[in-house]
């Protein structure tokens, strides 16, 4: 694409798309915001009023029918990725899509094989935010050998988010919409899987300690169909194994971090308003702290990536479809391995994938006659 105006629209404007996406795209010189359509007329005015947006649709399918727009922002839940990124790209629209992929790994390959499908359109998944600053020295160390040979990873995504019982059923409580991914397993997983090789084999347990929340859109409970609580054994090739640890519910919980460790070292990851990286050799009784170089420092330059990638002047480096597609097969295995308590092998076969399409995206009886129409069209 040569350097003309790039005109792009936007399908769901969440709270991530407000806070970053939106002010990220009007930095970039020559794009211009020509479009949004949200979850109803009324918030899609708010929208485009708050940000000078000048065209409203009336639904996605409006949108994506304008042949001045050139690219998509979606911002939607989960339930609405695959849809709407094959119906963006049949159209001829680059897309970038938020994450989580999809709800399960039979959407998220629909939207690569889409992607496939449509070579000369850019097709990005936005990334987990977590280690994008301490992503390249981390990988130098490990380039460099520092860890030696990979014996050990602990995984930890453990908070109190979901404590609060007497609050509202939360979207990424309800599979029906979030799919098989849980808490911050798949966001997790995307940062560890930058540094190390995918794990061969899962086997996991998970908890719901509160079978149901308040329905937010009207009178009674609803159950909670995504679990509070999960533990993950894996295994890789090299002989190396690891556990993950998420909770939604744990009072004074760990937070979000990742520890790797090897025959010669240990580098510990923690995230949080900024990654903070600690390191030990062998010999070497406590942690030190590293300090990241200024030269190598990464940050959130999600909206620049995408608009680079589409007027040829870099690749996608985070995230691409095949790598979504990969943290989806683990959230996949994770869930898989919990609900048929066993070991589960990956890649996922074919075969495996076409046997567990329906796992945890049933409906309950409460969610499909109580849930609001407009939660299955698109998120507010």
């Amino acid at each position: 694409m040569t350097n003309r105006v790039l005109r792009v629209g936007f399908i769901g404007a969440g709270e991530n798309t407000r806070k970053r996406h939106i002010p990220g795209m009007r930095m970039i010189p020559d794009v211009e915001l020509l479009g949004v359509v949200n979850s109803s007329a009324e918030s899609t005015a708010l929208v485009a009023r708050n940000f000078e947006i000048p065209r409203q649709y009336t639904d996605w399918k409006a949108l994506l029918a304008d042949d001045e727009i050139d690219a998509v922002v979606i911002g939607t839940w989960p339930n609405l990725h695959c849809e709407l990124t094959c119906a963006a790209l049949a159209a001829g629209k680059h897309v970038l899509c938020e994450a989580r992929m999809a709800r399960n790994v039979s959407e998220s390959r629909q939207m690569r094989q889409s992607a496939r499908a449509h070579p000369e359109l850019i097709a990005m998944l936005v990334p987990s935010p977590l280690g994008l600053e301490c992503d390249a020295e981390v990988s130098r160390m490990l380039r460099h050998d520092y860890l030696g040979d990979l014996r050990e990873v602990v995984v930890f995504g453990v908070d109190d988010q979901f404590f609060d019982y007497s609050a509202f059923l939360h979207w990424r409580q309800d599979s029906v919409i979030s799919g098989v991914n849980m808490l911050s397993l798949g966001m997790l997983h995307e940062t560890v899987s930058r540094w190390i090789p995918q794990p061969v084999r899962v086997t996991s347990q998970t908890c719901v300690f509160e079978p149901s929340r308040p329905n937010p859109h009207g009178d009674g409970q609803l159950r909670v169909s995504v679990p509070d609580s999960v533990q993950a054994l894996t295994q890789y090739a090299g002989g190396a194994c690891g556990i993950y640890h998420c909770s939604g519910v744990a009072i004074a919980g760990l937070g979000k971090q990742v520890q790797l460790y090897g025959s010669l070292g240990t580098i510990k990851v923690t995230f949080g308003e900024q990654d903070h990286v600690f390191v030990a050799r062998a010999g070497e009784k406590t942690f030190r702290t590293l300090n990241i170089p200024s030269e190598t420092r990464g940050g959130w330059r999600v909206e620049a990536e995408f608009v680079g990638a589409i007027r040829g002047e870099e690749r996608v480096k985070r995230t691409d479809f095949d790598s979504g597609v990969m943290y989806m097969e683990f959230t996949e295995a994770v869930a898989q391995s919990a609900t048929r308590g066993q070991m589960i092998t990956l890649p996922l076969a074919e075969w495996f994938l076409s046997s567990a399409e329906t796992c945890w995206l049933s409906p309950t009886e409460e969610s499909s006659t109580t849930r609001s129409p407009l939660m299955h069209r698109i998120a507010r």
